[in-house]
């Protein structure tokens, strides 16, 4: 095995990361923290499978980066396993410990309509980190007197499909919430959200008020398949009254989808455990 730790050079690996980052893709960097041989060697795995450097030996990059994509999939954000756990076909590197981290861009979330919702959820998206992006037809309603907060981008929108499609970019990494005023604003909006692939789309409205937009999108040609994706109504059930409370209930239930939660309460398993 070679104990040099046979790695791409750390320009290139740092230029992968970053171009992996400004396309908004997915990538999982393994790294050996512990072992016999090659400790610090690094192995970028994005989600296309390309790979960029190396551990030192073709067979524990080839089942590092299988166990990448389990990984990816898991969403968690870093995790560290033993060799042995994932390719026990490899004697050698059986007790060396590997740490995999997850490669993302920043979570952004774009926000149509800057109403009551759309304001708090903005300044709640902000808050929690997210790269808020608030759009409205309505110049008064998005100025920087109301939202102080420069992490906040506002759009005053002459074309709602143009603004939108702009925000969302290739959707890597996006979440898209319609909060808009009317039928005919979410119609707008979600038209030109059926032409991204955004990670997330969610459609304020009562069950009639969202069924008679995606109905008309229907109508006018949308694939089933996207309109499924749909969260409509949006956000988790808590019961929301007030606009922060929506806007909450939004929030949560896009974090949820990005990191793989289910939205559940987490001490249900207590009230269930007949021992307590």
């Amino acid at each position: 095995m070679d104990d040099s730790g046979n790695t791409a050079p750390a320009r290139l690996l740092i230029d992968q990361i970053q171009r992996v980052l400004e396309e908004g893709g997915i990538a999982a960097l393994a790294t050996i923290i512990e072992g016999s041989a090659n400790v610090s060697a690094k192995l970028l795995v994005e989600q296309s499978s390309t790979k960029t450097g190396s551990l030192g030996d073709a067979a524990l990059d080839d089942a590092v980066a299988k166990h990448a994509t389990i990984f990816l999939e898991s969403r968690e954000e870093a995790k560290t396993f033993q060799v042995t756990e994932f390719a026990p076909e490899l004697p050698f590197w059986a007790a060396t410990r590997v740490l995999f981290e997850r490669l993302q861009p920043d979570p952004r979330l774009v926000i149509c309509g800057a109403g009551h919702v759309g304001a708090s959820l903005a300044r709640l998206a902000s808050f929690v980190g997210y790269q808020a992006t608030l759009i409205d037809d309505r110049p008064e309603f998005v100025t920087r007197e109301q939202f102080p907060d420069r992490r906040i981008e506002l759009v005053s929108a002459a074309s709602w499909e143009e603004a939108v499609s702009e925000a969302i970019g290739n959707g890597h990494g996006v979440s898209v919430a319609v909060v808009t005023r009317g039928h005919n604003e979410d119609e707008e909006c979600l038209r030109a959200v059926m032409k991204t692939n955004p990670d997330y789309i969610g459609l304020i409205g009562s069950k009639r008020r969202t069924n008679i937009v995606l109905d008309r999108l229907r109508e006018a040609g949308a694939e089933m398949q996207q309109l499924s994706q749909v969260r409509a109504p949006v956000g988790l059930d808590i019961r929301a009254v007030t606009p922060e409370e929506v806007a909450l209930s939004i929030l949560a239930e896009i974090i949820a989808e990005r990191r793989g939660g289910k939205g559940g309460s987490l001490s249900a398993w207590r009230r269930s455990d007949k021992r307590i």
